[in-house]
């Protein structure tokens, strides 16, 4: 049977809240740890954004996972801010659609102990435009947008200076700010929701995109992308993450060693040829 789901923020919103509220009154399903105990053959659920990460996983679930023992179950998200949620309230077991900048972010704001498990993928940041075929073409009193999370507007202010569209403050990187934004030559820069940056491309002169995004708007990156975030080096791989204290789970290992087999890696690069996602298997750095 199929178990995907699409959810929307709103519905998500108040199924937590009526899972949270039966969650509290059942302390024998919480272990020591503060995880939720679990049956090794009890289905494992999973968070996730629809693009690429719904697509792997559903892929493992359909190919790969009888073999191993498991059954997943794939809960799609078309949000940032409710996998890690429902992962740390233990109404899901797992989540993938983050990197650790992000992560680590949320869990500072938000008190949560989601961890990393197994890097699978990195999707390179893009800036697209349905205005202009090139970044020299921007100039003063253009607008172009970025993600307004941390770690992926300093991604993005990073990926516009590293192409000559900003200056940024010297010794400024990754994590910049828009107050770290030394000269904008003239270009207006504006916040946006990460997944509301490419439904609202027209409304820009451009746009800095995450890869999950630009799949979704059917954007290819290879050949639509003003410019892309290189991948060699690059820090912000996907992973698949749990709440700390159930790394262990026998079901999660099974999991993280499915993401990172040679099948997987195969889906990965005959899916996606354009270049919009990579395998980047291994452990989570930090």
């Amino acid at each position: 049977m199929r178990t995907t789901r699409n959810i929307t923020v709103a519905v998500a919103a108040a199924a937590a809240v009526a899972l949270g509220a039966s969650a509290c009154s059942a302390p024998s399903d919480v272990s020591s740890s503060g995880g939720k105990k679990e049956d090794s053959a009890a289905p494992l659920t999973v968070a996730a954004s629809p693009t690429p990460h719904g697509a792997i996983l559903n892929f493992v679930r359909d190919k790969l996972a009888a073999k191993e023992g498991l059954t997943l179950e794939v809960q799609e998200f078309n949000d940032y801010n409710l996998p890690n949620k429902v992962t740390e309230d233990g109404q899901v077991d797992a989540n993938f659609f983050q990197h650790k900048p992000f992560l680590d972010t949320y869990n500072e704001k938000n008190g949560t102990h989601v961890v990393p498990v197994v890097n699978v993928a990195i999707e390179p940041l893009g800036v697209y435009s349905k205005k202009v075929k090139k970044l020299s073409e921007l100039t003063a009193g253009n607008t172009v947008s970025v993600p307004n999370d941390p770690s992926n507007e300093g991604r993005a202010l990073k990926l516009l200076a590293d192409n000559g569209v900003i200056t940024l403050k010297k010794g400024v990187g990754s994590d910049a700010k828009l107050t770290d934004v030394e000269d904008s030559k003239g270009i207006k820069l504006t916040e946006l929701e990460a997944g509301q940056v490419a439904p609202r491309l027209a409304d820009v002169d451009a746009g800095v995109i995450n890869g999950n995004f630009a799949i979704g708007a059917q954007l290819k990156p290879s050949t639509d992308a003003l410019a892309l975030e290189k991948a060699a080096g690059n820090p912000y791989a996907n992973f698949l993450a749990v709440k700390k204290g159930n790394e262990e789970d026998p079901r999660v290992k099974k999991l993280a060693k499915l993401l990172n087999s040679p099948e997987v890696k195969k889906f990965i690069e005959d899916k996606y040829r354009d270049g919009s996602v990579i395998p980047a298997f291994g452990a989570p750095q930090g």
